[in-house]
C-alpha cells in the first residue's frame, strides 16, 4: 500500500514539475536559471524534455510572423480582386471651432508606413474627383465624398512591377511615398531597391485612365544606399528608409521638384554630385535633373507658391529640430547650390549620439554662423513634420505625426513665420490636399480621409 502511495505522489511531483517548468520556459523570472546553458541546450530541453511548450511557442511565432505578412498579403489581394474600397463617415470637433469630417476606409488599406495596421496612404485630385493611393499600391477613387454610400473604386495598376511583395516583406518602411497628379499625368514615388538590399527613392508614372493604368519609370538614381552594413557605400553602418523624402510637387509644365532623403547616410546630404538630402527638378520628358537646394535630412514637405516665387520645404529633424525652410527661386544659381546646413547644423541632437558622431556631425546650432541658410522655424521636440499646402494669402498649413495636429502660419513679407496655431486633429497626418477652400488630409491612425471646410 505504502509502495503504491509512494508511486502516485512521485508521479504527481513529476507531473505538476513538468508543467510548472513547461509554464516558466522563456519567463524573465528565470533569466539566471537559463544564462548557464547555451542556446542549443535551451534548444535541446524544449524540443525533447518539454515538447508541447515547444510545440505551442513555434506557433505562435509562426502566427504572428503570419500576422505581420497578412497585412503586405491582404492589401495585395484587395488590389489583385479590384474589391471597392468602402467607407464609415463620423465627425470630430477640434479646437478652432471647426468640424472635421472623417472617413474611414474600412477595406483595402491595411500596411501602414510607421503603424503596422491600418494603412498609409495619399491623396490628390483629378477632374473633381478624389484619388487615394495605399502605401502598398491600392489606386482607387470616387466623385465625392459627399455620399457615404458610395464606394471607391480601384484602379487597375502594374505598380507591383516596381515594388511588390518581395520589398513590403522586408520591412513596413520600404513603401510608395506620395502621389501628385499634373495635366492628365499621375505620379508616384516609392522606395526602390536598386539591387539586393540597396536602396533609393525613385518615380513612376502614367496616362490617367480610370480602369486601368500603366506605370512607367520616370526616374531612378543609379546609386543606392544599403541596408546591409557589410556591404557598399554605408560608412555609417546605419540606414533608415523612413528618412526617404518622395514628395513631388509641380514647378512648371515641363518639371516637377522631388525631395530625396538621405536614408541615415548623413554625408550623402552635403555631397554635391549625389542627389540624397536634396530638392531636385526633374525634366518630365527628359528625365534630367538639377539640384535646387542641399543640406536636408528627410524632406516631407513641398510646396512651391509662384505667386510668391518660393518652394517651401519641411523636413524631419534628428532627435527635435523638424524644420521648415524657405527656397527662394532668386536664389537658385546652377554654380553655387543652396545649402541647409544638414548634417553639419540643426536644432536637434543625434538619436543615441556616440562622442565620433559629434565629431564627424557636429549638430551646430546657428545655421548662419556656419555659412548655411536658417529655417524659418525649427520644432523642438519635433513634431514629426509631414505635408506642407497653401490655403490662403500668404497662409499656410503644415500637418504633424507624432504631435497629431496642423499648425497654420502665415509668412510676412520679411519672409517670417507668424501667427503660428496649432489645432488638434487626435491622428498621426500623412498627407494634405487642398481643393474647392476644403483641407484634406490622410489620418494614419484610423486609415480615413479628413475634410475641414476652410469658410
Amino acid at each position: 500500500m505504502k509502495k503504491k502511495v509512494s508511486i502516485v505522489l512521485i508521479s504527481i511531483i513529476i507531473v505538476i514539475s513538468f508543467f510548472f517548468i513547461s509554464y516558466i520556459i522563456g519567463n524573465e523570472g528565470f533569466k539566471n536559471l537559463k544564462s548557464l546553458l547555451n542556446k542549443d541546450q535551451k534548444q535541446l530541453i524544449k524540443k525533447y524534455i518539454f515538447p508541447y511548450k515547444f510545440i505551442s511557442q513555434q506557433e505562435q511565432k509562426l502566427t504572428k510572423t503570419k500576422t505581420q505578412l497578412n497585412k503586405w498579403i491582404f492589401e495585395l489581394e484587395t488590389k489583385e480582386k479590384g474589391a471597392d474600397i468602402k467607407i464609415i463617415e463620423s465627425y470630430v470637433k477640434l479646437s478652432n471651432n471647426k468640424i472635421l469630417k472623417k472617413y474611414k476606409l474600412i477595406s483595402g488599406f491595411y500596411a501602414g508606413i510607421n503603424n503596422k495596421y491600418p494603412g498609409s496612404g495619399y491623396i490628390d485630385f483629378y477632374e473633381d474627383n478624389i484619388f487615394i493611393l495605399s502605401s502598398r499600391g491600392v489606386l482607387a477613387f470616387r466623385k465625392n465624398l459627399t455620399d457615404d454610400k458610395e464606394n471607391f473604386k480601384q484602379i487597375q495598376n502594374n505598380i507591383n512591377n516596381f515594388i511588390g511583395l518581395k520589398q513590403f516583406s522586408k520591412y513596413k518602411w520600404f513603401s510608395l511615398k506620395d502621389l501628385f497628379i499634373h495635366e492628365n499625368k499621375i505620379y508616384i514615388s516609392y522606395t526602390e531597391e536598386i539591387k539586393e538590399n540597396c536602396w533609393n527613392t525613385s518615380i513612376i508614372y502614367g496616362d490617367i485612365n480610370y480602369e486601368n493604368i500603366e506605370f512607367k519609370k520616370l526616374f531612378s538614381s543609379k546609386e543606392c544606399i544599403h541596408s546591409n552594413f557589410s556591404s557598399g557605400n554605408n560608412i555609417d553602418k546605419e540606414f533608415n528608409a523612413h528618412q526617404s523624402g518622395g514628395r513631388i510637387f509641380e514647378f512648371d509644365n515641363n518639371h516637377i521638384l522631388f525631395s530625396v532623403g538621405e536614408y541615415r547616410s548623413r554625408f550623402l546630404a552635403q555631397k554635391k554630385d549625389n542627389i540624397n538630402g536634396k530638392i531636385i527638378k526633374i525634366n518630365i520628358n527628359t528625365s534630367d535633373y538639377e539640384i535646387i537646394s542641399m543640406g536636408h535630412r528627410n524632406p516631407q514637405g513641398l510646396y512651391y507658391d509662384k505667386e510668391n516665387s518660393f518652394i517651401i520645404e519641411a523636413e524631419h529633424g534628428p532627435k527635435g529640430g523638424d524644420e521648415i525652410n524657405l527656397i527662394e527661386i532668386d536664389m537658385i544659381n546652377g554654380n553655387e547650390i543652396l545649402n541647409y546646413g544638414w548634417p553639419i547644423v540643426s536644432a536637434g541632437e543625434h538619436y543615441r549620439g556616440s562622442k565620433e558622431k559629434y565629431e564627424k556631425y557636429p549638430l551646430y546650432k546657428s545655421h548662419s554662423e556656419h555659412g548655411f541658410i536658417e529655417p524659418l522655424i525649427s520644432f523642438v521636440p519635433s513634431i514629426a513634420i509631414s505635408e506642407i499646402v497653401k490655403v490662403g494669402q500668404n497662409r499656410y498649413v503644415v500637418s504633424s505625426m507624432k504631435d497629431k495636429s496642423l499648425y497654420f502660419f502665415e509668412i510676412n513679407e520679411q519672409k517670417q513665420i507668424i501667427n503660428l496655431k496649432r489645432v488638434e486633429v487626435f491622428e498621426r497626418v500623412r498627407d494634405l490636399r487642398i481643393n474647392d477652400n476644403q483641407l484634406y488630409l490622410f489620418m494614419e491612425d484610423t486609415a480615413s480621409i479628413g475634410v475641414i471646410n476652410l469658410n
